[in-house]
């Protein structure tokens, strides 16, 4: 799997490192991934995504996966984030 963020999108960036002698090399910035599993309150299971830790401290600060999902946009999520959100949509329709 490439180093992309499930649910927001980020990747890595690119840059130069810049010596002393101001010589300038290409570089890459990857972002600062962690394989979590989060809670999904309404479909009362757990799922595994591979989230940036910026990712992580949005979906606290939204009140948990079903929160953040809700709020999400579409072209960010990976296809198993967009297949939670369908989940929790129906679930929702359904209850």
């Amino acid at each position: 799997m490439s180093r992309v963020c499930e649910l927001t999108g980020k990747g890595p960036a690119v840059g130069n490192n810049v010596s002393h002698a101001n010589n300038k090399t290409k570089r890459r910035f990857l972002p600062n991934l962690n394989d979590v599993t989060l809670m999904s309150e309404t479909l009362g299971r757990t799922v595994k995504l591979k989230i940036s830790s910026s990712a992580l401290r949005t979906v606290d600060h939204r009140g948990g996966l079903d929160g953040f999902l809700d709020r999400a946009k579409e072209g960010e999520l990976s296809a198993r984030a967009l297949k939670v959100k369908k989940d929790i949509a129906k679930a929702r329709a359904s209850a």
